[in-house]
């Protein structure tokens, strides 16, 4: 009872919190999840506010007053009875962290996987999209802008970062992950945006640190389920699939000599999975739509570069059932068609905010 009361008794607050785009149902039960470093507890420390400090109760159930207490449901149960309390927030949640949730007006549940509870319902919030990126950022320029976001990346706690983005960075990797995922991350990063399967993973980390095969493939279904990586299918190259870590600059992070053109491939490929596009690779050629659109990441080519380009894979295109292509470019913008395939080019941050007029 006496740790219940220490967290009834804390003040919390987000400071400087800027609001997300994804609003919380106002009634029922939540489970918010995501990536971590997607923001999480920012959002519901903000939401908090609003709450009468003596009717709420939020558990981070990292606390290290938790390694040796002990937390169990009857005993949170009694409390929130006896207290009154309307709003329960348990975050950092693991699922079977305690043995069943507790009875109480609303409660909302924070977690990096969504929980499969029926009582919950799943909200998922995403790392920052670019125009979510803007509303961090005190820049007016576009160019800057867009030179920001490739440096700072998607991470809230990160976007703050007006100069050097090394030791935030170097804080959110140290903080969020064990020893033997920071390790499992830096052969992931050396190997960012190419073909490979689990299997090949394993090999690449046995070369660099003792691993088991067991925990590697545990880890990387755990990973996987989090969307800290993603594997994506490739419907023109068999064997292995695309795999991309969560944020671009954090990849960049981890590893010296990565392009340019694979970190702006990684935002493009980010930017679909944040809003809900399926698509997969068509090998080097970009990312296909199931609607038939094809994207290609081609952030500095010229219009005549490209329109000579597409007479030579025009037939690959008609092979594949390609529909329209987008060329997303870093400023450039043009459109022409070859026979009755359209093409247009666009910029990154126009090229993103299609998505919120479309939804």
């Amino acid at each position: 009872m006496e740790l219940l009361e220490y967290f009834h008794s804390q003040h919390y607050s987000s400071e400087k919190y800027i609001p997300r785009k994804l609003q919380l149902p106002e009634k029922g039960h939540i489970n918010l999840f995501g990536v971590r470093g997607a923001g999480k507890s920012s959002m519901i420390l903000a939401h908090l506010e609003e709450i009468d400090e003596e009717e709420r109760l939020y558990i981070d159930l990292e606390d290290p007053n938790l390694i040796f207490g002990i937390l169990n449901a009857v005993t949170l149960q009694h409390y929130i009875d006896h207290n009154e309390i309307t709003l329960l927030v348990l975050d950092h949640y693991e699922e079977g962290r305690l043995e069943e949730l507790p009875s109480v007006d609303r409660l909302i549940v924070i977690s990096r996987i969504p929980l499969g509870n029926q009582e919950l319902i799943p909200v998922e919030l995403f790392p920052l999209d670019y125009e979510e990126f803007l509303a961090f950022e005190s820049s007016i320029s576009a160019t800057n802008a867009f030179n920001h976001f490739l440096k700072c990346g998607t991470l809230p706690a990160l976007a703050r970062s007006y100069r050097s983005t090394l030791l935030p960075m170097k804080q959110f990797w140290q903080s969020h992950f064990t020893p033997n995922e920071q390790q499992l991350l830096l052969i992931l990063a050396q190997h960012h945006t190419r073909h490979l399967s689990v299997h090949q993973i394993y090999t690449f980390a046995k070369e660099r640190f003792r691993v088991s095969k067991d925990w590697l493939y545990r880890t990387i279904n755990s990973f996987t389920e989090e969307k800290l990586i993603f594997f994506i299918n490739d419907r023109y190259q068999k064997g292995g699939k695309k795999m991309i870590l969560f944020d671009f600059a954090f990849a960049k992070y981890l590893t010296t000599g990565q392009p340019f053109i694979t970190q702006f491939d990684t935002m493009i490929a980010l930017a679909l999975v944040k809003h809900g596009i399926v698509f997969e690779t068509l090998g080097i050629h970009g990312y296909m739509t199931k609607e038939g659109e094809l994207i290609i990441p081609a952030p500095f080519e010229s219009e005549e570069s490209l329109w000579a380009k597409s007479q030579t894979k025009f037939s690959l295109y008609k092979q594949y059932g390609v529909r329209k292509i987008t060329i997303v470019t870093v400023a450039n913008a043009y459109e022409y068609d070859i026979e009755k395939l359209h093409f247009e080019a666009l910029p990154f941050y126009e090229w993103t905010v299609l998505f919120e007029e479309e939804e």
